[in-house]
């Protein structure tokens, strides 16, 4: 005999079920959050795993739910209110109770849990109207109903039920004059009335609900008694529009007015006007009632508002009257044109003025309202205008700015169009100009053009024979791109080798030797001239002058003596004329001389000459003697004495009645290189 065990193994083939498909559960409204509410547990017959596993419900705001372990390891649930109820908004709630086992596939049941919220009394009774305001002629008779007031409350039942009173605030008197029906909520008249004695009653009625604690919900009446037989006319104004368009015409209906008298038929005869200064009449259209119409064209530039004081009164004796005054806006309409303050602008800017700086600002105006007067400013386009493109203008203020920085010496004077339109339909518009005037600032500094000036350094020959005292021996010429006092410019010697040998005219640059140069002055010098305008601040230039004084060859000393003499006797003027028409006349010599010389040359093929050059190269000057070989003028087409240069031939040994020659030079040597060549020549 052998015992055997057996084990059978559970597999998940049973579903979680509840007891009853649906549970109940009754809440209060008032109940606090985190209130835990247990539910009805799942039975699974399954064991271990395939048991029920956990619980879940249906989303909801309001409820959560908690699954706790026991201690045998089964599983319960709790429901949790997580937000407060309130049985006004929702009072009934229907949750999904879901269990689920932990077998593979997982099984589940459902039970629905029904969520009832019970009423507490949390809600006062509401009015219909915080205010309640009527009107009863003072010799109503008793019991006339004055006014009905009522009051609901959100809860239900008991708490819902309602009882009306007067609070403690109403005097006795008001008491005793009207009556409140705790339950209808009418308020009757049980008294005597006198509109002299009191015109208007004000009592404060209260709601008060039957369920501890009682909520009460509070009002206010507002009673108005109408006199008998001794009132003015009332007026009443019924707009039919809050604003008249200024291009209105006329018999345009502004306002309907009805004028009210309440005394009897004799004394309720009722005549009305409205002033006759204003733009507007009275037309009667039914029994006391008139139309407020337009009389003539409206301007809302000249009167934006009218206040209309309109008057009536009754036919009785005395008569009784009445003024009420309306308010009748004139609207606008884009009538008007953005003007400009000026038509024509000038406007002066400095030179070298900041990129993107405010340079000028125009304004336009225009009467107009709202959008017709929103006045917007732009620069018209245009390919001719020289002035497109060197600003911008901002399209709100009407502030220009520079695209750019000018220059007086190139761009001194240019002119813009600007526009200014308003945002009207369809929108007006109106233009000016700016003349737009540069102004010269001294950002130029001299620049010294003759004698030609190299790294700040140029080379001047004198010849001593020639030069007394006071002659001109150059004249520096100086010119500034500036204008005016920025462009006015002043010469001084700053350094010289020999101060006392030259001047310079502050104003007009003229260099003059101030006596007579002799055999112990120096043969070559330096002078350091300084040019500066006068403008602020002042710009200068130096240069440095390197001249020469090249030694006696063509005159005597008597005749520097006789010409500085006569130098007195003649005009500036006189001098120069008299240099041009020598030089002009020596020239001439000269052609003459070339000619001839060169048809000799032809017919003996002889020449023999000596030469004899002094040459000059930027600032040293030298004195070189060097003999020429025999050469052939005759070898020298027309068209190579075009590409060649000549320059003057001197024969130092021969005296002044010696012919004179030219010896031609290559084009490629610089121009500031002149060479002077003295050439004796036998036939």
């Amino acid at each position: 005999m052998h015992r055997v065990a057996v084990e059978i193994r559970d597999i998940n083939d049973n579903s979680p079920s509840f007891e009853k498909e649906e549970f109940s559960l009754e809440i209060s409204e008032l109940i606090a959050t985190g209130t835990r509410f247990p539910v009805e547990s799942a039975h699974d017959p399954d064991t271990g795993t395939n048991a029920i596993d956990t619980y879940q419900i249906s989303p909801d705001e309001h409820f959560g739910l908690k699954v706790q372990t026991r201690s045998d390891g089964s599983k319960s649930a709790e429901l949790i209110l997580e937000k407060p109820l309130d049985r006004e908004q929702q009072s009934r709630y229907q949750l999904v109770l879901t269990a689920m086992d932990g077998g593979i596939p997982h099984r589940s049941g459902t039970a629905l849990i029904v969520i009832t919220v019970l009423d507490s009394n949390d809600n006062p009774p509401l009015f219909d109207h915080e205010i309640y305001r009527t009107s009863v002629a003072e010799n109503v008779a008793l019991g006339t109903l004055v006014l009905k007031i009522n009051a609901a409350d959100l809860d239900e039942g008991t708490n819902a039920e309602l009882s009306y009173s007067f609070t403690r605030n109403v005097p006795r008197r008001i008491r005793e004059i009207f009556k409140l029906d705790p339950l209808t909520g009418d308020i009757v008249v049980q008294g005597a009335l006198d509109f002299e004695e009191s015109s208007v009653f004000e009592l404060d009625v209260q709601a008060v609900d039957n369920a501890p604690p009682g909520g009460v919900g509070h009002a206010k009446v507002m009673i108005e008694l109408i006199d008998v037989n001794d009132n003015a006319p009332k007026i009443e104004v019924t707009s039919v529009s809050s604003a008249i368009a200024e291009d209105a015409q006329p018999g345009t209906v502004i306002a309907v007015i009805t004028v009210t008298d309440l005394d009897s038929e004799e004394n309720g005869q009722i005549y009305c006007q409205v002033p006759v200064s204003i733009p507007f009449r009275l037309e009667k259209s039914l029994r006391n009632t008139f139309e407020l119409v337009t009389r003539d064209i409206l301007d809302r530039e000249t009167t934006p508002q009218y206040n209309i004081s309109i008057s009536a009164w009754d036919g009785g004796s005395p008569p009784l009257s009445t003024r009420k005054t309306i308010m009748v806006s004139v609207s606008d309409i884009n009538d008007n044109a953005p003007s400009f303050t000026q038509s024509l602008y000038n406007m002066y800017l400095m030179e070298n003025n900041t990129p993107g700086a405010s340079i000028f600002a125009v304004t336009a105006l225009d009467s107009d309202m709202d959008q017709n007067g929103e006045v917007a400013y732009s620069i018209l386009e245009n390919r001719l205008q020289q002035g497109t493109g060197y600003v911008t203008i901002n399209s709100k203020n009407g502030h220009i700015y520079s695209l750019r920085s000018f220059d007086y010496e190139l761009l001194k004077h240019f002119q813009i169009k600007v526009q200014a339109h308003d945002a009207g339909s369809p929108p007006l518009s109106s233009t000016s100009t700016v003349n737009v005037i540069i102004l010269d600032q001294n950002d130029n500094a001299p620049v010294i053009v003759s004698p030609v000036v190299w790294n700040s350094s140029a080379s001047v020959d004198i010849m001593p024979h020639s030069v007394y005292a006071g002659q001109l021996v150059t004249k520096i010429i100086a010119i500034d791109a500036d204008s005016g006092q920025n462009a006015r410019l002043s010469y001084q010697l700053l350094e010289a080798t020999d101060p006392s040998l030259f001047t310079v005219g502050l104003l007009s640059g003229e260099m003059r030797a101030t006596r007579s140069c002799g055999d112990k002055d120096i043969t070559t010098g330096r002078l350091v001239l300084l040019v500066k305008d006068n403008g602020q601040p002042s710009l200068s230039t130096t240069a440095t002058i390197s001249f020469t004084i090249l030694s006696n060859v063509t005159e005597k000393s008597s005749e520097r003596t006789y010409e500085s003499k006569r130098s007195a006797y003649f005009s500036e003027l006189i001098r120069h004329l008299i240099i041009i028409l020598g030089s002009t006349s020596f020239l001439f010599l000269i052609i003459i001389i070339f000619l001839i010389t060169l048809k000799f040359k032809q017919e003996s093929n002889f020449v023999e000459a000596t030469v004899c050059c002094y040459s000059r190269r930027n600032s040293t000057h030298s004195v070189n003697t060097r003999p020429a070989g025999n050469e052939s003028l005759s070898s020298s087409g027309p068209g190579q004495a075009d590409r060649f240069g000549y320059t003057v031939c001197i024969t130092p040994e021969s005296s002044k009645s010696d012919f004179l020659f030219l010896k031609r030079c290559h084009p490629t040597l610089p121009f500031t290189e002149v060479n002077i060549c003295n050439t004796s020549a036998m036939i």
